[in-house]
């Protein structure tokens, strides 16, 4: 990214924090709603990406038509996830709190009874920054996440501050001053709580396993980080209601036990893989994965051919 890009691209992530908080609520929706719309429209890379996403996802079910009307709810699902996002320091906890739907809070509440740690594995489902609010109204305290890096620098910096504002505990996914990894194992192991991102492999390999019925490769941090401090992993996905948020929990996934740590790993991130393809299943539009998952699923082509050449060219 060269330095003008990645200027306007901080100056314009900047003027939107500011400018929709500005905005009326239903106006702001609205706008962004229909940002949706134009970027679904738009056929971009992503949204090919996502399609080809929601094609696996749905089993083939959809013909290609409800495949794209599909696809463009779940790219507006994503827009209102940014117009939430920008708007979410200005919202009172105690709304977001109230709008919440929660199913499973008895597997979050097994785990927190027994004194253990806990690690909420998240794919990017619906509003996990408002997913955020609640856990740490729930928990009564902090819990740390992982950020990845973002260029230009000063949006990393945007982004940590803003999640920061609503009382996350941010760590660098590299380039911090400790591993993440063991900045994470010291709060886990003095009982703190977690929240992770683990629906897509950012690094090299990634633990194997079948997600929808396909290979595919899932970070084991969450797993490994669980064998290391006793940390329950609780499966947690976040969706959307028509005027608020649904966190659904899934049952821990075990990793402690017998055997080698690789199988248990292994073993614990399917489960997760499971937990997650249950609960996307059931609202695929709120899953905003717009990046690659499977090695054998690339972008789908463009909806509409390329124009012909004029004529007389060859």
């Amino acid at each position: 990214m060269s330095a003008l890009n990645a200027r306007l691209t901080d100056a314009g992530f900047a003027a939107g924090w500011h400018a929709v908080r500005l905005l009326p609520e239903p106006v702001a929706r609205g706008a962004f709603d229909r940002a949706g719309r134009w970027a679904a429209g738009r056929d971009g890379k992503g949204t090919r990406q996502l399609r080809a996403n929601l094609r696996v996802v749905t089993g083939g079910a959809l013909d290609e038509d409800g495949l794209a009307e599909l696809t463009a709810r779940a790219v507006r699902s994503y827009a209102r996830y940014w117009q939430e996002a920008f708007r979410l320091p200005s919202l009172r906890s105690e709304r977001i709190v109230a709008g919440t739907e929660v199913v499973g809070l008895e597997h979050l509440e097994k785990a927190r009874a027994g004194g253990r740690p806990v690690i909420m594995a998240l794919p990017h489902s619906g509003n996990w920054d408002a997913a955020g609010v609640w856990f740490i109204d729930w928990l009564g305290g902090p819990f740390m996440t992982v950020a990845e890096r973002l260029e230009p620098e000063s949006l990393y910096e945007r982004f940590v501050a803003f999640r920061e504002s609503l009382g996350f505990r941010v760590v660098p996914l590299t380039g911090g001053s400790r591993p993440s990894t063991e900045v994470l194992r010291e709060w886990l192991g003095d009982g703190g709580a977690a929240c992770l991102l683990v629906d897509r492999n950012l690094g090299s390999g990634g633990v194997p396993v079948e997600f929808f019925g396909r290979p595919a490769g899932l970070p084991g941090g969450a797993a490994l980080l669980a064998d290391r401090t006793g940390a329950a992993v609780v499966p947690t996905v976040c969706q959307f209601t028509a005027d608020g948020w649904r966190l659904v929990f899934s049952p821990e996934v075990p990793v402690a036990g017998p055997g080698r740590l690789r199988d248990r790993v292994t073993t614990a991130m399917q489960g997760v893989a499971d937990a997650f393809a249950a609960s996307i299943a059931d609202r695929p539009e709120d899953w905003h994965m717009l990046g690659r998952i499977w090695a054998d699923v690339p972008p789908d082509p463009p909806a509409r051919p390329a124009p012909p050449d004029p004529p007389g060219r060859p």
